[in-house]
């Protein structure tokens, strides 16, 4: 058994924190979280109290533009031992959904005219200020196309530059336990002067049909890129990639007809948990903290009622296209019951805008999709602070909760969020899987 000394341990100090995923699964690995920076409030408060005050430390994340601060800023938080610099800048300028939102805004919009596409240069700026031991990045797949630009190559090269060994690759979050597909860049850097290396962590678990990913089909042409490399792939006799029915089956049931009253619960009230752990992910995520919780905050969820009776009508796995014929059927029965035709046109169109959602059906497809129980979610993403269509409920007719969203980005039931319910399933949406940071971080760990 290794023995731990965290006493000489560097400290973390994360960049773009949000609302501290990537810290929390450091800080389970044995690193202590020295400092952290992020832009949103509310995210500065979560990732604050869940790192810091809850273990009754005088610290707090700091709030601001990383433009206009310099690291010096963090100088008294980095100690002896040096520090690891974390994070991972804003994807939106990224993202293929971001750069379509920012087309449609005009021309002049494009995504390389945005500035937060750059912003990794500040947290290079960070890390070489602070003379980073290690550099852990994160971003999502589309960054190594930003306008011509490979930006994790371009990063390891600037660290390359600097006296680092530095590698990025592309790990799926399902591979390390955590119940959703969620691709990202993985950027990882040590100081070649203290002659250690960090490996990339070894996959928990497998996909169980064998299939490639889009990204993992990709892995070939970008190894033309010099500091790329290829994950490790997943043994066979790894258990399955953990599903949507072992994330969620032991939460509370919340509404299981679409005629039960709607009621919006406090995302700080707690609720008993339907059952006993089911499964070695549920002990994890109610055992975190070194304690089984004993209930469950977060079981708030969107109030949107006329889509509720099409929800139930759903199968899993359906897109907009199937809600829409269901919508349409249900429009068509009320009509009937009603006595209320075409001809009746003011009656007709007020009856219509009651039951069928008015989204456009060529562009909206996959913009309304059905969880499956047998499976993992698809990405969550920070759109869940607009709407959770997305994510639909496999068994109650309404969109996922809070709660659910975060075991789903293995986020443990004792992580807090007291903030409004969009703010919190924004910070969700744009966090690392704790999970995941873990894995990272426990090869991070063995280079210390």
């Amino acid at each position: 058994m290794v023995i731990l000394d965290t006493n000489k341990l560097p400290e973390v100090i994360d960049l773009f924190s949000g609302c501290g995923g990537l810290s929390l699964g450091f800080n389970k690995s044995g690193f202590h979280i020295g400092a952290g920076l992020e832009l949103m409030p509310s995210a500065v408060e979560t990732a604050s109290y869940n790192l810091h005050w809850r273990y009754g430390e005088d610290l707090a994340h700091l709030c601001g533009d990383i433009t206009q601060i310099e690291p010096s800023v963090f100088m008294e938080n980095v100690g002896s031992n040096g520090c690891i610099v974390i994070g991972g800048p804003p994807c939106q300028a990224y993202s293929l959904v971001g750069r379509a939102k920012l087309r449609s805004l005009g021309e002049d919009r494009k995504n390389t005219n945005d500035s937060r596409g750059y912003l990794f240069q500040d947290f290079l700026r960070f890390a070489y200020g602070l003379d980073a031991k290690a550099v852990i990045m994160e971003n999502v797949p589309e960054s190594v196309d930003y306008g011509g630009i490979n930006v994790p190559e371009r990063v390891a090269r600037s660290l390359e530059k600097h006296g680092y060994t530095a590698y990025w690759t592309i790990l799926n979050a399902a591979d390390y336990g955590v119940p959703q597909v969620r691709e990202r860049v993985i950027l990882i850097a040590i100081r070649d002067d203290l002659g250690k290396s960090i490996s990339l962590p070894i996959p928990t678990h497998k996909n169980p049909d064998g299939t490639k990913t889009q990204n993992q089909l990709r892995f070939k042409s970008l190894s033309e890129n010099k500091h790329f490399v290829i994950p490790p792939v997943s043994d066979n006799d790894l258990p399955d990639w953990v599903t949507v029915e072992d994330a969620l089956s032991d939460l509370p049931e919340l509404f299981p007809t679409w005629q039960r009253k709607y009621k919006l619960e406090k995302i700080t009230t707690p609720m008993q948990y339907r059952t006993s752990s089911q499964n070695e992910f549920q002990k994890t995520m109610r055992n975190w903290f070194g304690y089984e919780n004993p209930s469950v905050t977060g079981n708030c969820f969107r109030k949107t009622l006329r889509d509720y009776p099409i929800f139930e009508k759903m199968e899993q796995g359906d897109d907009y296209i199937a809600a829409s014929k269901i919508a349409d059927e249900l429009f068509a029965k009320a009509c009937r019951i009603r006595g209320i035709t075409v001809e009746n046109k003011a009656e007709y169109e007020k009856l219509k805008k009651e039951i069928v959602p008015p989204y456009a059906r060529d562009k909206f497809i996959s913009k309304w999709q059905k969880l499956r129980l047998d499976k993992p979610s698809y990405t969550v993403t920070a759109h869940l602070s607009v709407d959770t269509y997305s994510h639909i409920h496999p068994i109650e007719p309404r969109g996922l909760s809070v709660r659910e969203a975060a075991r789903i980005q293995s986020f443990p039931d004792g992580f807090l969020l007291q903030c409004s319910m969009s703010d919190a399933f924004k910070q969700i949406g744009n966090a690392v899987p704790p999970l995941l940071a873990k894995a990272i971080a426990d090869e991070v760990i063995k280079a210390f």
